[in-house]
């Protein structure tokens, strides 16, 4: 039966075979790693007492401390990734239209904090923001304030230094983005008569738009699931899902509380992606052409 098959046919399924056997380790370990403990999450939000039970998603419905973490979250995801967006956009877009060398340095200052742990940086910025940190005796050194503002153990604190830490999750897919973007375009649209600024708005913005997206879609999300940072800068007065999962775990032992928390996140997750796919292709999200 084989024999009769055309030639290219035969040929095509023995790549298909060969393809999948080069994608075996990696699928193996998704599926240990990812798939299974997430099969295992939703599996515990649905189980109490060795039975079935729906009373863990129930609780979205009637307790208010789950809907007002989950909106204190949100809002926080919001904030920071319009601050990201503001800052980050003219860093990429310098960035990419410098010379080499500047570019390389912008870049170099913008990825050497990965350098560092997430945990270490949290730390220094609640020294930095402290009453008698580095910010408030600065500006108490120069008459601007009479008094120590407020700037750790709660949300400003937070967000001050999640931005921080964000920031480059914004300015990489930008600029990347912006340096796909040919420059004869611009200059098509000067000679034309535009304005710097009409050939701006006109051109380079919605040709950058992919990048936005990125960025946005990646700090949106890892915001969503900040732990370490709003721990420490929030001083309980800062309330997220990720410490909503970690309180139930450890304070309370409730396996199926905490899964099904986080079986909802990563729905609300999902649902980013695919809003962010419909607004823009996935291939162009993720800088392909």
């Amino acid at each position: 039966m084989s024999s009769s098959l055309n030639p290219s046919v035969l040929h095509q399924r023995r790549e298909g075979r060969l393809v999948l056997l080069l994608l075996a380790p990696a699928l193996l370990v998704v599926g240990g790693l990812l798939i299974v403990p997430l099969c295992w999450l939703a599996w515990q939000s649905v189980r109490q007492d060795g039975g079935f039970t729906l009373a863990h998603y129930a609780r979205f419905l009637t307790d208010d401390v789950y809907w007002r973490t989950f909106l204190q979250t949100f809002r926080m995801a919001f904030i920071v990734t319009g601050a990201t967006i503001v800052l980050g956009y003219p860093v990429a877009y310098v960035a990419a239209g410098a010379p080499r060398r500047w570019s390389v340095a912008i870049l170099a200052m913008i990825v050497l904090p990965f350098w560092t742990s997430v945990l270490v940086r949290a730390y220094a910025w609640l020294i930095l923001l402290q009453r008698r940190g580095l910010v408030n005796s600065a500006l108490t050194d120069l008459g601007l304030i009479d008094e120590p503002l407020r700037l750790v153990n709660n949300e400003l604190g937070t967000i001050i230094a999640t931005i921080h830490i964000l920031l480059p999750f914004m300015v990489l897919p930008l600029y990347a983005t912006m340096q796909k973007i040919p420059s004869d375009l611009t200059m098509a649209g000067a000679s034309l008569g535009g304005t710097p600024l009409h050939v701006f708005l006109r051109v380079f913005l919605p040709l950058s738009l992919p990048g936005v997206v990125a960025g946005t879609v990646l700090v949106f999300v890892l915001t969503l699931g900040f732990y370490i940072t709003p721990e420490l800068l929030g001083g309980g007065r800062t309330f997220m899902v990720s410490m909503l999962v970690s309180r139930n775990i450890e304070i309370y032992n409730e396996w199926g509380a905490a899964s099904s928390i986080s079986i909802v996140l990563l729905v609300c997750v999902f649902l980013i992606f695919r809003l962010a796919s419909l607004l823009i292709p996935f291939e162009r999200i993720m800088g392909a052409r």
